[in-house]
C-alpha cells in the first residue's frame, strides 16, 4: 500500500501542477482538501477523471468520492479495492 500512496502523491502533484509541493512532504493521513494539500472542487473533478483513466476506478457517487478523497491513505485504499486489474 505504501508504494501506491507514493505513486498517487507523484501522480496527483504532476497532474494538478502542484509545482511547489514536495511529494516527500505530503502526509498521507492529511486531508486532500482544505488545510492538507489545499485542493478544491475543480481539482476533485480532475481527480475523478484521473482515477478512472489511470486505474479504472470509478467514483460512483459524491458519498463515495468524499470517502475516497479524504486523504491519500483513503484514496490508496479505494484504488486498491476498485482498480481494474
Amino acid at each position: 500500500m505504501e508504494a501506491l500512496v507514493t505513486e498517487l502523491k507523484t501522480l496527483i502533484i504532476e497532474h494538478l501542477n502542484l509545482e511547489d509541493v514536495d511529494p516527500e512532504a505530503v502526509d498521507p493521513a492529511a486531508p486532500l482538501f482544505g488545510e492538507g494539500l489545499g485542493l478544491d472542487s475543480v481539482d476533485a473533478l480532475e481527480l475523478v477523471m484521473l482515477m478512472e483513466t489511470t486505474y479504472g476506478a470509478k467514483i460512483e457517487s459524491s458519498d463515495v468520492g468524499k470517502r475516497a478523497f479524504a486523504t491519500l491513505d483513503s484514496l490508496a485504499a479505494f484504488v486498491s479495492e476498485n482498480r481494474k486489474k
